[in-house]
């Protein structure tokens, strides 16, 4: 994707009890299930706005472990072009925003994502953590 990053969102996960599991967390209106994903800020790097957006829409902290996938969609006037980060969850802070969150083994997780781009990151963060990664 050559074109300007407008958003970043963060595939965050943990280990437990030998299994990796991932965060989904509701939309801002309540009617899907999707990764933490916003708006870039100016002079923010994408990686930071992750880390952010994590923090404020699921009271989670972590550490970029490496980038994923990007995407290109257009909604209601807006084009948005995002690059998702995988990231270790590292602790818990006070969410700014009152969303669901449910952490899922990667088949629950994919199947109760609802949107395309959020499922393909999620594949290639599993793939990437399967080969043995941190």
């Amino acid at each position: 994707m050559d074109r300007q990053l407008t958003h970043a969102g963060a595939v965050a996960f943990r280990r437990h009890a030998g299994g990796v599991y991932y965060l989904v967390v509701s939309s801002s209106d309540g009617r899907h299930r999707v990764l933490p994903k916003g708006h870039i800020r100016r002079r923010e790097t994408p990686e930071r706005c992750a880390l952010r957006e994590l923090r404020e829409e699921a009271g989670v902290t972590g550490e970029i472990v490496a980038p994923l996938t990007s995407a290109e969609y257009t909604i209601p006037r807006e084009t948005v072009r995002v690059r998702y980060y995988l990231v270790r969850a590292t602790g818990d802070a006070d969410a700014d925003e009152a969303r669901e969150l449910e952490w899922l083994e990667v088949t629950d997780a994919l199947s109760r994502l609802d949107f395309d781009d959020a499922r393909e990151a999620l594949r290639h963060a599993a793939g990437f953590l399967s080969r043995d990664n941190p």
